[in-house]
């Protein structure tokens, strides 16, 4: 357990894509530990190059991570704080690696026998890629990058002539990039905790964006999205959709709190498209919802994330 006078530092931006939404979440988490009663909140921008100094200067003794894409989510930051022995919040290395290459991670799904959309991984030094997708899918497909989040350079494709264009976009985030079947339905989310050493799942959440896709500025604009929590959906169906995430979760070796997003077909089918390990903490955020809806408040939220911090979060 962690004491409200320990240094707690909350460690977000970073050089990511999603760096300014990180710095609010990291904001907003650091605001919401001192509403809670702890005394010592640091907030450190992350220099990928001084990390060590920062950390030193701030006299931690608990990280709570809060930075999206790029070292908070892929590992590296778990990597070096584990050398450390410094405790810290969310995912371990391994599966902070699984979980942010959408590569490794629908691999790892299908692996398991978890329902998720059929796919064609493709590198950016093959030919005929275009071609290999007309063969494999008809439209539309989406097409997304094996290792950003905010649906940064993610498209849905309706048309061929929109192909090249919407490859071209993917691949200035990844080598690697997925082409999925399009799943047309509801679009859900399931945010996830441990509570004595088991996977809680909160309420479903179902996310309709007025644009009719969940793309960054439906994810970030307020009154972009309209979110119904809990979902509309009937117990069994939510059940079920919780069972497939929690699975997911647990396959991918996830720690502390995380968010799996799953798309809901017309029959009742769902399908899990990825997990996040660091999900947003923001007002427009999801985790902070489902838990609302659960009777957690923010603040209390945040306490439990940080009192599930530990040194080698496995």
């Amino acid at each position: 357990m962690f004491n409200k006078n320990q240094v707690v530092a909350v460690v977000m931006g970073g050089p990511s894509a999603e760096r300014e939404v990180s710095l609010n979440t990291g904001a907003a988490i650091a605001n919401a530990l001192r509403e809670y009663g702890y005394t010592n909140v640091v907030e450190i921008d992350l220099d990928p190059r001084n990390f060590g100094k920062q950390l030193a200067e701030s006299k931690a003794e608990v990280v709570f991570n809060a930075v999206h894409g790029l070292y908070g989510e892929d590992g590296r930051l778990q990597t070096l704080l584990e050398i450390r022995e410094m405790p810290y919040t969310g995912s371990g290395m391994i599966a902070s690696v699984s979980c942010m290459d959408k590569v490794i991670t629908k691999r790892m799904l299908r692996d398991a026998g978890i329902s998720t959309p059929a796919c064609l991984i493709v590198n950016k030094k093959e030919s005929g890629i275009k071609e290999k997708i007309m063969q494999r899918f008809s439209l539309p497909v989406v097409i997304k990058p094996a290792s950003q989040g905010s649906s940064i350079g993610v498209e849905i494709v309706k048309e061929e002539a929109q192909l090249d264009e919407a490859l071209a976009n993917a691949f200035k985030y990844s080598r690697d990039i997925l082409v999925e079947e399009f799943i047309g339905g509801k679009e859900l989310t399931v945010s996830m905790m441990q509570k004595d050493g088991e996977v809680v799942a909160l309420p479903v959440i179902h996310i309709a964006p007025h644009s009719g896709m969940y793309d960054y500025h439906s994810k970030y604009t307020k009154g972009a999205t309209e979110y119904i929590c809990p979902a509309d959906l009937d117990e069994e169906t939510t059940k079920k959709v919780q069972e497939i995430s929690k699975q997911a979760y647990e396959v991918l070796g996830c720690s502390g709190v995380a968010r799996a997003d799953v798309m809901l077909d017309e029959a009742g089918n769902g399908y899990v498209l990825e997990i996040n390990t660091v999900p947003g903490m923001t007002a427009t955020s999801l985790v902070p919802k489902a838990a609302a809806a659960a009777g957690i408040s923010f603040p209390e939220l945040c306490n439990i994330i940080l009192q599930s911090a530990s040194v080698n979060n496995k």
